[in-house]
């Protein structure tokens, strides 16, 4: 559907917009046969018949926005690209999802794997490029043989290699399996581990727009960004643009997880609440309310239940206080100890730190070491200070963004419930049981 003065109404068919998703629950889904069943391949032709120019000027006024957090312009990003230069230009979509929460873009690959192929060759047309590469996180390897098996039904029927359908253009996509580490899910830390470095963010300028992959002018796009500019050039700017709000229009996945009924991705449009998402789904598990929720996964500043109506897009919760992000809405009900989950999430960024810069590789240490001393019932009153201090002394001061994801939750989870840290520090123990907050807890079956 994409009426968005619907969005006030709470039946599905009237809240929800499956474009991506549309057939993710037909038999062999992934495949080109049902692709093409359902118009695949349709926005290829129609971006083929306009100038590569005229290809980046449409997806530029369409609106679409990155889906990997940023929501940076995507047309913006291709028209970057410099033109004349005698360099090859690089397409290198990043698939290396592994943020605590975040789970679109792997279950987007393994059912609909030909969206963004045919968005690969959508974009590498408009920027004038005969290779893209999709970095995958290597962990994932059904979605990797997946993926490999797509490209080559792509290939073998004239949707990729030379001449695509008489055109004269010529696209390779290269499937590479990253080593798992989660900094490369930084733009520049994925082109250096894809030229086999290690890797680690890059000081910029210069930029990839200029400067990326073997130092030449490379886009870097999410996988939800590219899979959603076929829909767009098939269905028509306008079409994309009658869904979300003016400034974030079109549509996008949803991933709800935690203590909620039914758990999965909802694709909806752009300005959706989580009290429309949780409606629809079954709410949170029975018997129990909503304590805490991140809009954009574990990097981005956490909310409560008095956030349940913020429109889930990139200009509504700016403005309460967080970050859409990859819209991972995990959702923790009462019998949650803040002071446990944010501990976990430090515990995460400690680890995936690259060690490059000092904030981030000195600053995640301590701070763990901190929320370990206090969730066990060791800490200090201070410690509650000293936690904000060193935060702040990672926000805005490390190398890349890592830095300021693991300080997010420290930050709001001090700011809502400060209480709770204190319960810790006076009672010398956490006051939860973490059995009660399973997700079987409440089965009498397990429990029995």
């Amino acid at each position: 559907m994409t009426v968005t003065t619907e969005l006030n109404e709470t039946s599905p068919e009237k809240l929800l917009a499956p474009v991506l998703s549309a057939f993710w629950d037909q038999d062999r889904s992934w495949t080109l046969d049902v692709y093409e069943r359902h118009e695949g391949y349709e926005g290829l032709r129609k971006a083929l018949a306009m100038s590569p120019d005229e290809v980046i000027a449409y997806v530029k006024d369409s609106g679409l926005r990155g889906r990997g957090g940023a929501g940076f312009p995507t047309g913006m990003k291709w028209q970057f690209i410099p033109q004349g230069d005698g360099k090859p230009h690089y397409l290198v979509v990043n698939a290396d999802e592994s943020e605590p929460g975040t789970c679109k873009d792997i279950p987007l690959l393994f059912a609909n794997p030909h969206s963004l192929i045919e968005g690969i060759v959508i974009a590498c047309y408009a920027i004038r490029s005969s290779h893209a590469f999709i970095y995958l996180r290597g962990e994932v390897v059904p979605v990797l043989r997946r993926l490999q098996s797509a490209v080559a039904e792509a290939h073998a029927a004239g949707y990729l290699g030379e001449n695509i359908l008489g055109s004269g253009l010529d696209v390779t996509v290269t499937v590479h399996a990253g080593a798992g580490a989660y900094i490369c899910g930084e733009e520049t830390a994925l082109l250096d581990s894809l030229e086999g470095r290690r890797g680690q963010p890059r000081l910029r300028p210069p930029f990839p727009a200029v400067a990326g992959l073997y130092a030449c002018p490379t886009v870097v796009n999410n996988v939800e960004s590219i899979a959603s500019v076929p829909a767009i050039l098939k269905n028509g700017k306008e079409w994309f643009r009658s869904m979300g709000s003016e400034k974030s229009p079109g549509f996008t996945l949803y991933s709800l997880s935690g203590h909620v009924a039914n758990p999965g991705q909802y694709e909806a449009p752009l300005g959706i609440t989580l009290r429309q998402l949780l409606d629809m789904s079954g709410g949170m598990r029975p018997g129990h309310r909503l304590k805490f929720w991140t809009p954009g996964g574990s990097s981005t500043p956490m909310f409560t239940d008095e956030h349940l109506d913020v429109p889930l897009d990139y200009e509504g919760v700016g403005a309460a206080g967080s970050m859409l992000g990859t819209k991972a809405l995990q959702c923790f009900d009462e019998t949650t100890c803040v002071v446990r989950a944010v501990t976990r999430w430090t515990e995460f960024y400690a680890h995936e730190s690259c060690g490059k810069c000092t904030p981030c590789r000195e600053g995640t240490y301590w701070l763990v070491q901190l929320l370990r001393d206090i969730e066990a019932g060791k800490g200090a009153m201070s410690d509650l200070d000293k936690l904000a201090d060193i935060a702040d002394n990672i926000n805005g001061k490390s190398f890349c963004a890592l830095g300021d994801g693991a300080a997010s939750p420290i930050f709001s989870s001090l700011k809502y419930f400060r209480e709770e840290y204190e319960q810790h520090i006076t009672g010398r123990g956490c006051p939860f049981d973490p059995a009660k907050s399973t997700a079987w807890a409440d089965r009498p079956e397990v429990n029995a």
